[in-house]
């Protein structure tokens, strides 16, 4: 993703607006991250995917099944007395 500073932005934002169609582009102010230019229909489309939700009792069997079988790697059985 392109990195731009503000005071650069405010002097072509025409330049930018065109290179946001294609990609994000990231606006920075005094070195600091501060905004992110993208089309409004991708902003869209990122505003409606974290709002997607999947209750595990709306799973269909096949995923159930899936994960009643799964087992975990021996590599991580340490982690189990993290749990505990």
């Amino acid at each position: 993703m392109p990195t731009i500073d503000s005071v650069i932005f405010q002097r072509s934002p025409e330049e930018f607006l065109h290179q946001a169609q294609r990609e994000p582009v990231e606006i920075t102010r005094q070195g600091r991250r501060a905004f992110v230019l993208m089309p409004a229909d991708h902003y869209d489309w990122l505003r409606a995917a974290a709002k997607r939700r999947h209750r595990t009792a709306e799973a269909v069997d096949v995923v159930i099944d899936a994960v009643e079988r799964a087992e975990m790697d021996a590599g991580f059985t340490p982690l189990d007395a993290l749990l505990g």
